[in-house]
């Protein structure tokens, strides 16, 4: 099979799961506002990211939230939206309690979509006055120097609590370790195998890889987000039993 013949049978294969992903999304959502929703398995880094803010709020220390490498564009940008899906929930929550947020992008495109997720969390909640976009601090590019920028808030700015959720890799170490360091609750996730690994070791707790993407079900609740989770766990059962299937047919036959 030539490359061209390959991804066009790979375009086929997606934009097939995509159509029968619709419908399937409009049956779960139906479930889920008839009230029949999943049990979702307990995620203790997400109950302590629930905790995070009420205590920042009490001690009237910042919270620092880290997005990391990724941008709206390219092959990090599912984990990036993972990130902002997670920051909108810490504003909710910063902005009823009316504690302090510093945001950290190194990537340029993320700026405005991190000020974006600010101005209408706080306006959402009626408290505009509260806003400012020099929340959000543009650091740089580069993993050594974002994560070097990260280090000096957690010096210095003394932070409660750090929340790293996006595109992390081995500039991860310096940030979790400097966090242990200070005493900083830490909360991390990230899709990069050896990023996680880091994380597990220095983070109070950790999001490992896919759960950072159903995070926002957890955190909001909403009936679309719950059946987007379900319709992701019937395509992950229906690729485990196709594997099953297959390693069987090749062992018998």
């Amino acid at each position: 099979m030539s490359a061209s013949d390959f991804l066009g049978t790979e375009s086929a294969i997606a934009i097939l799961i995509v159509l029968l992903s619709v419908p399937l999304l409009f049956y779960a959502l139906s479930r889920t506002r008839a009230g029949r929703r999943p049990s979702l398995r307990p995620l203790p880094a997400l109950d302590l990211l629930s905790e995070v803010n009420g205590r920042a709020a009490e001690s009237s220390r910042v919270l620092h939230v880290g997005l990391g490498m990724g941008g709206i564009a390219g092959p990090k940008t599912a984990v990036s939206l993972a990130g902002l899906s997670a920051l909108e929930y810490l504003v909710d929550q910063a902005a009823l309690s009316e504690s302090r947020l510093v945001v950290t992008v190194a990537d340029p495109t993320m700026l405005p979509a991190a000020q974006e997720v600010l101005r209408r969390a706080y306006a959402r909640q009626g408290k505009f006055d509260l806003f400012s976009p020099y929340q959000v601090r543009l650091l740089a590019p580069d993993p050594t120097a974002y994560a070097a920028g990260v280090m000096d808030i957690l010096e210095g700015e003394d932070p409660l609590a750090s929340v790293t959720i996006g595109a992390f890799a081995d500039e991860y170490l310096l940030i979790g370790e400097t966090g242990a360091k200070k005493g900083v609750e830490q909360v991390a996730g990230t899709g990069d195998p050896a990023a996680l690994a880091f994380m597990y070791a220095t983070a109070d707790e950790t999001l490992i890889g896919e759960e950072i993407f159903s995070a926002s079900a957890y955190l909001r609740e909403d009936a679309e987000s719950v059946a987007g989770l379900m319709v992701q766990d019937w395509w992950r059962y229906l690729v485990i039993l196709v594997i099953v299937l297959a390693v069987l047919w090749q062992t018998l036959f």
